[in-house]
């Protein structure tokens, strides 16, 4: 039950960004209207597939100079009509030469970065491990710049011997922002209170601070939607002798807005 609870919660944070991204990516080309846009082929041939991905066959070539339409965008490939209304599906990657009618090359969005002017802010879900016990985090982020976030989180974490709450306080760096998968490394400090379990006398609660650093990676499945996946080493400094060591990892996904 626990289990499909997280799922269904995970699935939640995903769907508007889903939603907005497949709005954004058909009013790219239905700005006039409902006109499509067309473009001339600039290069040597254009191959159309029959769906949108490279396992789908090849099933006609378009020559340079040739007009076609593009109707709408799937992820990085396109879905476009030639003048004889054939119509195929097409990666990005081939339509970066095609020009406009002004001669312009037409301006292709790569959907796999992240538009920080219109979207700074990051919000997600994970769930995963900590210690050992389950942990369930969410967290608030907002874009310094490419390369630099601050962020905000809360996690509960259900243990064997113990049950926490923690709010945390970090940086995130990312070194490459414009790779789809996008390693990054993050430290911070917060704050843990511990309820420990107990059969017979319940002892205290106990408020302790925490350190953290780890790394991650996120993966942008839409210019809007991310799957993030982290680990963590915690120390927890205890007014006892030694302070503890937890390791944490954990997976989810997160929209920008």
């Amino acid at each position: 039950m626990r289990t499909a609870l997280k799922l269904a919660t995970l699935l939640l944070l995903a769907l508007p960004a889903l939603a907005h991204s497949a709005d954004d990516t058909r009013r790219q080309f239905d700005r006039d209207a409902g006109k499509y846009v067309q473009v001339m082929v600039a290069d040597p041939y254009l191959e159309l597939h029959l769906g949108p991905g490279r396992r789908y066959p090849v099933f006609h070539v378009i020559s340079r100079g040739e007009p076609i339409e593009i109707l709408y965008r799937r992820t990085d490939w396109f879905k476009v009509r030639d003048e004889h209304d054939r119509e195929g599906w097409v990666r990005r990657d081939n339509l970066a030469e095609t020009l406009l009618a002004t001669g312009e090359k037409l301006p292709l969005e790569n959907i796999h970065s992240r538009d920080l002017d219109a979207y700074p802010w990051e919000a997600g879900g994970q769930t995963g491990n900590f210690g050992g016990g389950n942990v369930n985090s969410v967290y608030l982020s907002y874009a310094l710049n490419r390369n630099l976030a601050v962020e905000v989180a809360a996690e509960n974490t259900l243990g064997h011997a113990s049950n926490s709450e923690m709010l945390l306080l970090g940086i995130v760096h990312t070194p490459r922002p414009d790779w789809r998968i996008s390693p990054f490394l993050d430290a911070g400090t917060g704050i843990v209170r511990v309820h420990p379990k107990a059969t017979i006398v319940a002892p205290p609660q106990t408020h302790e601070t925490v350190g953290y650093y780890g790394v991650g990676a996120k993966w942008y499945l839409t210019q809007r939607l991310v799957m993030r996946a982290d680990y963590r080493s915690y120390v927890i400094f205890t007014n006892r002798d030694k302070n503890e060591d937890r390791n944490e990892w954990k997976a989810g996904f997160a929209f920008f807005f």
